[in-house]
């Protein structure tokens, strides 16, 4: 019997504990089931019930068992086949339920069971695979481990340099002058070149080549092969021949003794040097998290009494008042309190232009102070400010797995045994031939060495991380990693009306009173029903009102038709033509003339009686016109999805060059107009309503506009930082650039190992006389990974 116990979510009273215990209990093979209210914690023996129909039978209850996430610095991959060990090992934990691990950040995101799977559990399971594992957060920055591991292979690549250069030039360079390999031979002599190659070969691999050996071997004897396995054994293999040749060469034929010293010392100096610039290259493509990282001071000037002093900012606390002086970084989220000045936020949302901020106004950390002096009072700090989340999102999505990397991980699981396999068949392929030892050990240590999975495993990891870097220096969020691929397949390109399209600053234009009731009285009494709303629409009623407005005693919202309250002991019912006829109120007013020039009209009813019809009117967004063009151009449909009228909706669309106008549908008439158009093709919905978050959920991309209301945002998968639909061409734009770049990057990692292993192996021999050396084959090696992050550092510019 396995005794475990779980957190739960969602307990509230005895009532919840008899029914989550009752969930436990029918669960076939759960004993000893109690749960208690006061820890919300669930305790059971499995008995012969998995761990997976226990937490099923929870989250059919509604008291799902709770999660914890961890991220962890893995340490030791060398290659894509080690992201697939250390996923398996440890996705094999019982209570792990995601495991994800990314290659080009080195990082294993974890999401587990509280209780069941602990951190030490997580770090040993990958210990177990043959890697390091320690917690984000516990040790160095991400920046300052890239730091120390680029002076690390430098240090070593330079050192190899220095040992193998020598070793090149004794054995190879006769080939390329022979008048030295004559004065070698007569001054030196060869036995004793060779032992000069041995002992600076030697301190080669044992120097700065010792990793290949202290991870590829443990790591090739517990069946588990990687990156370093390859290089071990064929280096090791040239290595072992060379030093038979001259310490017993009666043990080869006479024809064979020759020494390989310098393919091993070069091998392991060319990967070397190959990794460095690799490493370069990747700190390159996550320079962008890191300067959004820089964004917030250190130091901060806190109120502290009657004055303010510099204090650090971990200091920094809610309702703490600040001091920013010209040209200081905003260092949390907050409110101004005293003082104006214009504020850069283009660090954020990509504007160029600084933005005025008086009392009242929001500072977002992160932001540039211009030349005044600003008072705020802290509201958000640490993790929760908003520059904070945009980090966690940007490396969330960088280190998510798109749908594409399912084949690339299979192939790469397989790769280094399949090559190994290979390297063997190749040796016994040229001994069957009738071929020399040497020459059979020369082609099978090239397969080795040249065979790549680093390309293949760093194809895809590396754009995303770039692509998404990019995309938030441009003001453009993707909250998974795997909406790249899906928005750059969309077909269709959906937009909300008021406050997408518009500037969601409507006015109010017309008021006219109805059935003999007062204009100015019928005003008040919808401007005070409409103060509990958020509606654009009720923003305008609300500002058109001049003086004090009477509190309303109960409020609300119908969604996307409008809202009832009580003001003054008085039903007030305001909306739609529909709502009004559901709720039996009879039309009145020129409304068809309204709506022919654009705008948006609505009703008001008193105790049950018309009394007033109004419109207002939202002026189209400075870019929508040419951002509809260019979708048209990209050769995207165009949707314009709407609670207005078709009169009202159909003039801004023609306004924009929108195509096709979905009009008059509430919430679920969007998430309906939504389903019909998947039905062509992939859809992307670009809203920024509390309505249209069904939509976003449903589409297969939602895009929330930041200047939106958090239900939007939090339902979207991509956000953009301010309100200007051109951004979500960007989103577009930069989606598909990330996706052909990906595209390029797997095509060469899987182009370049189809087309030069069989020539390492000797297969055009026969035909061509081609037969690669191992050095130029732990050249090509280098270069490829060196091509496939170069070429995803393209992206920075995109």
């Amino acid at each position: 019997m396995s005794k475990i116990q779980l957190q739960i979510e969602g307990l509230s009273c005895a009532g919840c504990v008899r029914r989550a215990e009752a969930a436990l209990a029918g669960v076939a093979g759960a004993r000893d089931v109690s749960v208690n209210l006061a820890t919300k914690r669930a305790s059971l023996e499995l008995g012969s019930a998995a761990l997976g129909d226990v937490t099923a039978a929870l989250t059919a209850a509604g008291y799902p068992a709770r999660q914890a996430s961890a991220v962890f610095v893995i340490e030791g991959m060398s290659c894509a086949s080690c992201v697939g060990r250390v996923e398996a090992a440890v996705r094999a934990l019982d209570g792990v339920s995601e495991a994800n691990v990314s290659f080009a950040a080195g990082e294993l995101r974890v999401q587990y069971l509280e209780r069941v799977v602990s951190e030490a559990d997580l770090i040993a399971a990958v210990r177990g695979a043959g890697y390091a594992a320690a917690q984000k957060g516990a040790g160095p920055s991400a920046a300052q481990r890239r730091a120390e591991e680029m002076r690390g292979l430098k240090r070593s690549f330079v050192t190899a340099l220095a040992l193998a250069l020598p070793v090149f030039l004794l054995e190879m360079g006769g080939h390329l002058y022979p008048p030295f390999h004559h004065w070698i031979m007569a001054t030196v002599g060869m036995q004793a070149s060779w032992l000069v190659q041995f002992g600076l070969t030697t301190a080669v691999l044992i120097g700065p080549g010792r990793k290949f050996y202290a991870v590829g071997v443990p790591l090739l004897l517990k069946g588990a092969p990687d990156m370093n396995s390859l290089v071990a054994v064929g280096t090791l293999a040239a290595y072992a021949y060379s030093v038979l040749a001259l310490f017993a060469p009666a043990l080869l034929p006479s024809g064979a003794r020759a020494v390989y010293f310098e393919a091993a010392a070069v091998i392991v100096t060319l990967i070397l040097l190959g990794r460095y610039l690799e490493a370069r290259a990747k700190g390159r493509a996550g320079e962008a998290i890191a300067r959004l990282v820089e964004l917030a001071p250190s130091r901060v000037e806190v109120k502290r009494g009657a004055g303010f002093e510099e204090a650090d900012i971990s200091a920094v606390g809610v309702a703490d008042v600040l001091r920013l002086r010209p040209g200081a970084r905003v260092p949390v989220d907050g409110i101004v309190t005293q003082g104006e000045s214009h504020v850069d936020e283009s660090m954020l949302t990509g504007e160029p232009l600084p933005l005025r901020k008086g009392a009242g106004d929001a500072l977002s950390a992160g932001t540039v102070n211009g030349a005044g002096v600003l008072e705020m009072r802290a509201e958000k700090v640490g993790a929760d400010t908003v520059l904070a989340g945009i980090v966690r999102t940007v490396e969330e999505a960088q280190a998510a797995k798109l749908p594409i990397e399912a084949l690339v991980d299979r192939v790469t699981l397989w790769f280094v045994p399949g090559v190994m396999g290979l390297a063997a068949l190749t040796f016994l392929a040229w001994l069957g031939f009738g071929a020399g030892i040497a020459t059979a050990l020369v082609a099978a240590v090239s397969v080795l060495i040249i065979a790549c999975p680093c390309a293949m495993g760093l194809a895809t990891p590396m754009s995303i991380m770039v692509g998404t870097g990019r995309g938030a220096e441009l003001g453009v969020f993707f909250r998974k990693g795997d909406a790249l691929q899906r928005l750059s397949g969309v077909t269709t390109v959906a937009f909300d009306k008021t406050g997408t399209l518009t500037e969601g600053k409507p006015q109010l234009t017309d008021f006219e009173a109805l059935g003999g009731f007062v204009r100015a009285e019928v005003l008040r009494l919808v401007a005070a029903a409409e103060q509990g709303s958020e509606h654009p629409v009720a923003r305008a009623i609300v500002a058109a009102h001049e003086g004090a407005l009477p509190t309303s005693e109960s409020f609300e919202a119908i969604a996307g038709q409008g809202v009832t309250a009580r003001v003054e002991g008085r039903d007030v019912l305001i909306g739609t033509a529909k709502l009004m006829r559901e709720r039996g109120v009879a039309l009145e007013g020129d409304a068809a003339t309204l709506e022919a020039a654009g705008k948006s009209v609505s009703y008001a009813a008193i105790d049950g009686q018309m009394a007033a019809l109004f419109a207002v009117s939202d002026a189209l967004k400075a870019d929508a016109v040419e951002t509809v063009r260019a979708l048209h151009e990209m050769g995207l449909k165009t949707v314009m999805i709407t609670g207005d009228s078709m009169a009202a909706a159909r003039h801004i669309a023609d306004l924009a060059g929108i195509e096709e106008v979905i009009a008059e549908v509430m919430p679920e008439g969007k998430l309906a107009a939504i389903r019909a158009l998947q039905a062509a093709g992939p859809v992307a919905f670009v809203g920024d309503g509390i309505n249209d978050a069904p939509a976003l959920s449903a589409a297969d991309v939602g895009i929330a506009i930041g200047t939106g209301t958090d239900v939007a945002i939090e339902s979207a998968e991509v956000v953009l930082m301010t309100g200007a639909p051109e951004k979500a061409l960007v989103a577009l734009r930069l989606a598909r650039r990330v996706m052909g770049n990906i595209r390029q990057n797997l095509f060469w990692a899987f182009a370049y190992n189809a087309a030069l292993v069989p020539v390492a192996a000797g297969l055009f021999y026969p035909l061509t006389g081609w037969l690669l050396s191992p050095m130029l084959a732990a050249g090509a090696m280098a270069l490829s990974s060196v091509f496939v992050v170069s070429n995803a550092l393209r992206l920075r510019r995109a």
